[in-house]
């Protein structure tokens, strides 16, 4: 099975270098390569994509807003020609930042840990899919088995998400719009870009929070009206 990914990038001489080190690589496949974010948004609709090579200074969107308004999105690698963009991209979980220009010995740094993650995530949905009253969670080098009913809420941490649990909280290294997927939407609720929250555990909530036990957790305006409606069906503001 080969993994798929994508190139975003308004400069094509930058395109062209990402295109050559794929090329070089086993079972990986460019599905597609595109010059703006709105291609890139087109491309997603169409095509299933794992891992997304994406520059953050592109006009008219840039990387990272484009990322905020992706409800799924694959693993990222974020390419620029800014150092200064580092530390926040990774607030929205991407595995690397690769500053232009990019060598093919900082590149494969990169595939590492993609290639990591990529297994991490595929062995754990395979296993996932015989257990749906469970949560499979690689953790610490051990596979915890975690009914959902005793999750509370499951919080991201750049490259990591903690499962905090009625017991005892467990750190994962993945992003966490993978937990996502495998979560039932009836009984889970993504409240802001770092939280997702079991919905029975919330005793309180208010425009801009919602409290689980003694834990106060934000909501984000991005997902301030899909909370509201599945909480009481009505807005909040």
């Amino acid at each position: 099975m080969s993994i798929k990914c994508m190139i975003v990038d308004d400069e094509p001489l930058a395109i062209e270098i990402l295109e050559n080190y794929i090329l070089r690589l086993e079972k990986w496949e460019i599905v597609g390569k595109c010059r703006s974010a709105m291609e890139a948004f087109q491309l997603l609709q169409r095509k299933e994509i794992d891992v997304m090579f994406l520059d953050i200074s592109m006009p008219k969107l840039s990387g990272m807003d484009f990322i905020k308004g992706l409800s799924n999105p694959p693993l990222v690698v974020f390419t620029t020609a800014y150092r200064e963009y580092a530390v926040e991209s990774y607030e929205f979980n991407a595995l690397d930042y690769l500053v232009k220009p990019i060598s093919f010995e900082r590149f494969w740094k990169a595939i590492t840990k993609v290639q990591q993650q990529y297994a991490l995530l595929n062995s754990s949905e395979e296993i996932q899919e015989d257990n749906p009253a469970y949560l499979l969670l690689k953790s610490d080098r051990k596979t915890y088995k975690i009914p959902f009913e005793q999750i509370l809420y499951i919080e991201s941490m750049t490259e990591y998400i903690t499962v905090h649990t009625e017991k005892e909280s467990l750190i994962s290294y993945q992003p966490i719009s993978h937990i996502e997927k495998l979560l039932d939407v009836e009984k889970f609720l993504r409240i802001h870009r770092s939280f997702i929250i079991a919905i029975d555990k919330v005793s309180a909530f208010s425009a801009n929070f919602v409290l689980i036990g003694s834990k106060e957790l934000p909501i984000s305006r991005s997902y301030k009206m899909q909370v509201s409606t599945k909480l009481n069906g009505k807005a909040i503001y």
